[in-house]
């Protein structure tokens, strides 16, 4: 048997039986893993809260030759989304990170670069209410950088059928092919991508997340650029995503 920690965000649980539960956490250092954490409805002292959905905390976990799932011993919590008042929009979307990191990634593969994607936008997430920060900003940033982690982004600037330059003014998406078409290739059931939401995304692929947080965020800004991604997403995941039908219902 051999011992191993890391970092780690909880993605989601389930019973396994009486007191304890299956959990899929997402390592910075071994990927995606699920384990046992045994008696967790009872042991507080070894997991406390430390098992509620998007937790960053350090995990220790044991694996066994042969065995799928590891042992989760215990939880370190170093950031918990419940540590202030969350509503219900920023719960959706932390949501939606999670199921979007379950489905996508495979198990046991190390993803340090989605790992670090991550951890940059909780922060922006559960921050307090205001003009400015809002759940908007980081899940168009994730879910755009997502997207292109996952090698389903081609380039933004150029038409994917003629690879002629886009024009700002007149560019399209489809929902059954990858990246931006020019006009003369736009399809009858193509959807517009409007100028700012194109120039943003080439914003958000040459800057941290923290570079938007100062600008406003109301719902309706990029909205056509997070269904340009989710579109992309969920056509490679060949299923439609839970969480981003409850984020449409909000």
């Amino acid at each position: 048997m051999t011992v191993l920690s890391s970092d780690a965000v909880i993605l989601r649980t389930w019973p396994l039986r009486e007191a304890d539960l299956i959990v899929s956490f997402f390592t910075r250092d071994y990927g995606r893993i699920k384990g046992v954490a045994k008696s967790a409805l009872k042991s507080r002292r070894r997991f406390g809260g430390a098992l509620e959905p998007m937790t960053l905390a350090h995990a220790w976990f044991a694996e066994r030759s042969g065995q799928e799932l590891v042992r989760l011993d215990q939880l370190e919590i170093l950031r918990s989304p419940l540590s202030s008042a969350i509503d219900q929009a920023r719960m959706a979307v932390l949501s939606f990170y999670a199921e979007v990191i379950d489905e996508a990634l495979p198990e046991r593969d190390p993803q340090e670069t989605v790992f670090r994607l991550l951890t940059s936008v909780l922060d922006y997430t559960t921050a307090a209410q205001s003009d400015t920060v809002q759940p908007w900003m980081p899940l168009t940033y994730f879910s755009l950088w997502m997207t292109r982690l996952m090698g389903l982004l081609p380039d933004l600037a150029h038409c994917i059928v003629c690879g002629q330059p886009l024009d700002a003014e007149a560019i399209a998406f489809s929902a059954y092919a990858d990246g931006l078409v020019c006009p003369l290739h736009r399809k009858a059931n193509a959807s517009s991508l409007s100028p700012d939401s194109w120039r943003l995304a080439q914003r958000m692929l040459r800057a941290p997340v923290s570079a938007f947080a100062v600008e406003p965020w109301p719902r309706r800004r990029a909205q056509d650029l997070r269904r340009f991604t989710l579109q992309t997403l969920e056509r490679h995941l060949e299923r439609k995503l839970r969480t981003a039908e409850a984020l449409a219902r909000l």
